[in-house]
């Protein structure tokens, strides 16, 4: 756990940190939902790109099912 912790000196600045804290929340939610984090965040960042014709609200991870 000690590494863990010093890991987050090194975020760069308290934006950075910030930032890093928002992504690793989406990871562990991902997680806890039952998707695998990388397609998600994949799938997730394409519709922010098409965000104009697809509803952001469907990718949640509550809204998914689970990909065991």
């Amino acid at each position: 756990m000690s590494v863990g912790r010093k890991n987050w000196l090194f975020a760069g600045s308290d934006s950075g940190g910030e930032t890093l804290s928002w992504a690793m929340s989406l990871v562990e939610t991902a997680k806890m939902n039952g998707l695998y984090p990388p397609a998600w965040l994949a799938e997730i960042l394409d519709r922010i790109h098409n965000h104009m014709t697809n509803p952001l609200n469907e990718p949640l991870p509550w809204n998914r099912t689970p990909m065991i």
